[in-house]
């Protein structure tokens, strides 16, 4: 059984709000699509993942899978039926697909086993949940009540034998009568069943609902909040001043009387930073990713270390919360550029808040006789439990 995953990144997700559609919104960290892609790029009975976007969403698409392995995106059609047949007929080295919502990030590993073992015995499966509130029809009043031991709340990824579910999909794309409605499946098992596909119903997770509405947006931060452990780490760094007419502070260009020494840049604040990103998952220092011994470090933007700090905390699935750092120099004073040093280092991190602090040493040390400059950084996270 080879099987591909094909997700249906496509819609407008309107109804979510924030401007942008939902798939490409941030939850805990990350673009919601991206939290779909791990999940089943991760597991072990997945092949391939396969996604099929809007043709306007190219640069969404490519900041919310940065640094993902996966093929080419699909363009999708105008309506989710089109989108899902373009997405199978890029599929052409899979015996079975799931078919899964993007609007779903957290898909888990027991679902995804669950439709998989199902497929060895079903042509079609799909995860649900059963409807535990009582139901009752009717309008301005109740009627009647509705028998809900049969009624199933679908989830996805829904699976299927790939040659099934294609030609299912294409026969549903086929040529219709005169004046007859455009209409769109509300899943593939309306697809499926349409074309005399059993499918097995198999355990959903309560985990894996749909994002639709703003009310949901803050459900699944809450549960992510809560699967998170917050850690901190300090960052220290010193450099000393030598000739020159300018330094560089937090990835800004600083006039200044005299410059500071180091292999690279020698800029102290971003130095400090990336030590205490480092810290929070104990990925060692500055030093052991880019070594004063290595010419290619030569002269280098610490901007490009403080990224790669942040890269590796999101490739653990931290967040990063709150960055402070205390500047300790007699001079350049830090008050004007203040602002500039917050800006710059939230561009680079991407961190909403950042706080920059500067004291003296009231003339004591070799800070206070003007011979360098130090900084202290703290970096505040949250990490997968």
């Amino acid at each position: 059984m080879i099987v591909h995953v094909l997700i249906v990144a496509g819609g407008r997700g309107v109804r979510a709000g924030d401007g942008i559609p939902k798939q490409y919104r941030v939850v805990g960290g990350k673009a919601v699509l991206r939290h779909a892609v791990e999940a089943f790029a991760s597991h072990s009975a997945v092949a391939a993942v396969q996604v099929v976007i809007h043709p306007d969403d190219a640069t969404l698409y490519a900041a919310a899978i940065d640094g993902l392995d996966l093929p080419a995106p699909v363009a999708g059609g105008a309506t989710r039926q089109a989108s899902v047949l373009a997405g199978l007929a890029a599929l052409h080295s899979a015996t079975h697909v799931l078919i899964h919502d993007a609007a779903r990030p957290f898909v888990t590993a027991g679902m995804i086993d669950r439709v998989v073992a199902a497929l060895a015995t079903y042509t079609g499966a799909t995860p649900a949940l059963p409807v535990v509130d009582s139901l009752r029809s009717g309008d301005a009043t109740v009627d009647g009540e509705v028998d809900r031991s049969r009624l199933h709340r679908v989830q996805t990824p829904q699976g299927f034998a790939w040659p099934a579910i294609f030609a299912a999909h294409r026969a549903a794309d086929g040529p219709r009568a005169p004046g007859a409605q455009t209409t769109d499946a509300s899943d593939d098992v309306a697809v499926a069943r349409a074309a005399g596909i059993d499918v097995a119903l198999v355990a959903g997770d309560e985990a894996a609902f749909k994002l639709t509405t703003p009310q949901d947006f803050a459900r699944a931060e809450a549960m992510l909040a809560a699967r998170m452990i917050p850690r901190s780490a300090s960052g220290f760094d010193v450099h000393r001043f030598g000739p020159g007419d300018h330094l560089w502070l937090c990835g800004v260009r600083v006039p200044h009387s005299r410059g500071l020494i180091g292999h690279s840049d020698a800029d102290v604040g971003l130095h400090a930073l990336t030590d205490a990103l480092l810290g929070t998952i104990g990925a060692g220092d500055i030093g052991t990713h880019f070594p004063p011994s290595d010419p290619q470090w030569r002269g280098a933007s610490s901007d490009r270390f403080l990224a790669h700090a942040c890269t590796l905390v999101r490739a653990a699935g931290g967040i990063i919360d709150h960055l402070d750092l205390t500047i300790i120099a007699e001079a350049p004073k830090v008050g004007p550029h203040r602002a500039a040093f917050a800006a710059r280092v939230g561009e680079i991190t991407g961190c909403p808040s950042v706080s920059i602090k500067a004291t003296t040493t009231e003339g004591l040390g070799f800070t206070g006789r003007s011979e360098g400059i130090a900084a202290q950084a703290v970096a505040s996270v949250r990490l997968p439990g």
